[in-house]
């Protein structure tokens, strides 16, 4: 079940976000959030008017969750949104990364945002191919941007123009 999160989920939210910063490329950083940080971040977004996501397994744990933001700050870019999905790794390749997706593209479009931009770690083929699945198009890779654990890395951004879709329709659970 995908709903609104809730500050009772910044618990389950700050694990899989640290687990994500220790054991994955996916973010570009090494020092894990505290609790105080991911609650900031989380009332910033709400009154940004933007959402956060949790997808529920059928015990109630928080198995993922996933936002959108401004891609830049500028009003030029005011149509256009930047998303990020992250899932337990107890609850990975069962579904949870796609149904958080399709949740998130479907609000942006009702909430008439243009494009929704994906930035993925070039090498990160299960969410490239998640990505493709929903009609995100390769628009570019950044090589050696970033860097983690003494390796450079490679941003690869991807786009999607939610004003070609319909609602998607796809069940993923």
């Amino acid at each position: 079940m995908i709903r609104e999160a809730g500050p009772a989920d910044l618990p389950a939210i700050l694990r899989i976000t640290n687990d994500a910063i220790e054991n994955t490329d996916a973010l570009w950083i090494t020092t894990p959030f505290t609790l105080e940080q991911r609650r900031q971040w989380f009332e910033d977004r709400l009154a940004q008017g933007y959402p956060v996501l949790v997808a529920v397994d059928t015990a109630g744990e928080v198995a993922g969750y996933g936002s959108y933001g401004s891609f830049r700050s500028y009003e030029g870019y005011a149509r256009t949104v930047e998303h990020s999905v992250y899932v337990a790794p107890s609850h990975q390749r069962r579904g949870v990364g796609r149904s958080l997706l399709h949740a998130l593209i479907n609000h942006a479009r009702d909430a008439g945002f243009h494009i929704m931009v994906a930035g993925i770690t070039a090498d990160n083929a299960a969410s490239v191919a998640m990505h493709h699945e929903f009609g995100f198009r390769n628009c570019g890779t950044l090589p050696q941007v970033g860097r983690k654990r003494g390796r450079w890395l490679d941003l690869l951004f991807m786009t999607l123009c939610l004003d070609d879709i319909h609602t998607v329709e796809k069940d993923f659970s």
